[in-house]
């Protein structure tokens, strides 16, 4: 394979630029859902029975992640065999029209069919952006790039929950505009769609990796094959692994944080938790981390110590949540938050090392798929936090329990995957 060229900065910034500006947008709508679910089916369900709303909720929000499986084995392998800017772009472009879309629907089938293309749409994005920054930078600095991507892009949750619940001034330009009355919701999904279509507009001026271009010039190499992945021994393990250490993430997120108005904040004694809040409060907390990580990253010249820094502090942090902040003040719930947020925020560390452990090859594939199966993990997060409720365990305990089950195989796995702070990504997957 050919060396990597020499790449003006220029060309890195503005790469840069657009992979962060499109993680802000995918955070967006990925938090977005949950911060205007209520709102958008007391309006779609008139009538409904609160039962019937949480339910189709969860429904709703399961189509969103099933699409999110099936986009990052799409884009993960469009990437290899196409480019990676093709899925940068592509990825955008459709969970932005998506959204758009998303504002104007009036039944529970449309909203589910929408919900599973923003979801395909909202899978490339990340794995796409990390996979042609990490090839393009040096290997020392790469990580610089990797941070700058994931701390700016979580702030997109703190927008999602703001426009999510205060979206009138902008719904008043809309309808000044159209002559048409939105609601908060359909705003917010609005936003969303013209952020995403904006910032096609700053596609001038990125470039293709040359790792990939060079791959690609050779014709008989296989690009985007999953046997690579899945009938390799050695690979799937570090496949397996690289997704067990980003569980944790999920499970703080998508269990205590998304969690907090029906389960968590009763169990301390505060009744009037607003999951919007929350999760605001958490993603702030968890863009400090990813910048203190990154920069925590090129000091240590480790991955791996870092990775398992941030899990003894989201490990304290949540015995602390769960067992010693009883009787607490609203206030001091959203500090809460805001440090189990900065104890996850390794995610940038976390793509990072999964765009790190395989060759050029077969690399946007797991970029793209490993993250995606992380977020998927809430699912099964969930179940087995509701199947220990069943079992007439206390909501704190099931949560601990399976806390340190999740929190306990990400320790185990980041000791067995190699550090690859500085690793040459120049090479191939080959087919045994």
């Amino acid at each position: 394979m050919k060396a990597e060229s020499n790449i003006p900065n220029r060309k890195i910034v503005i790469l840069i630029i657009v992979a962060a500006l499109g993680y802000f947008v995918d955070i967006y709508d990925l938090v977005l859902f949950g911060v205007v679910k209520a709102e958008s089916l007391n309006q779609i369900m008139m009538g409904a029975s609160d039962e019937l709303k949480a339910s189709t909720g969860k429904y709703l929000f399961n189509m969103q992640m099933l699409g999110m499986l099936i986009g990052g084995l799409l884009w993960g392998v469009i990437g290899d065999k196409k480019g990676r800017l093709k899925v940068l772009f592509g990825s955008i472009l459709l969970y932005s029209l998506a959204n758009i879309v998303n504002a104007f629907v009036t039944d529970v089938t449309t909203y589910s069919i929408v919900r599973v293309i923003a979801g395909i749409g909202l899978a490339g994005e990340l794995g796409a952006g990390i996979t042609l920054v990490s090839e393009m930078m040096s290997k020392e600095k790469r990580g610089y790039g990797t941070m700058i991507i994931v701390t700016f892009g979580a702030l997109g949750a703190v927008v999602a929950s703001l426009i999510g619940s205060e979206g009138t001034v902008i719904a008043g330009v809309l309808k000044n505009v159209t002559g048409i009355t939105f609601a908060n919701w359909q705003v917010a999904y609005i936003v969303g769609g013209l952020m995403g279509l904006v910032l096609l507009l700053l596609r001038v001026g990125t470039i293709e990796s040359d790792f990939f271009k060079s791959v690609k010039a050779e014709g008989h190499i296989k690009k985007g094959d999953l046997k690579l992945i899945f009938f390799n021994r050695e690979n799937l393990i570090k496949y397996i692994h690289c997704i067990l250490i980003g569980i944790p993430i999920w499970y703080i997120i998508g269990l205590l944080i998304m969690n907090s108005k029906d389960n968590f904040g009763p169990l301390l004694g505060i009744q009037d938790i607003e999951n919007g809040k929350a999760v605001m409060y958490a993603y702030i907390g968890l863009s400090f981390g990813d910048l203190l990580s990154g920069i925590l990253s090129q000091i240590l010249r480790s991955r791996k110590i870092v990775v398992a820094i941030y899990l003894v502090f989201t490990f304290i942090l949540t015995i602390a949540f769960l067992f010693f902040s009883k009787g607490i003040s609203k206030e001091s719930y959203y500090m809460f938050c805001f440090l189990l947020g900065t104890g996850t925020g390794y995610w940038a560390i976390f793509v990072t090392i999964a765009a790190e452990q395989f060759g050029t090859n077969i690399r946007s594939t797991a970029a793209n798929t490993i993250p995606n199966f992380v977020r998927g993990s809430v699912n099964i997060i969930v179940l087995l936090f509701t199947f220990l409720v069943s079992l007439s365990i206390t909501d704190d305990w099931s949560a601990i329990i399976v806390g340190v089950l999740f929190i306990g195989l990400a320790f185990f796995s980041i000791s067995q995957l190699k550090e690859t702070f500085g690793k040459d990504l120049n090479y191939i997957e080959e087919v045994s």
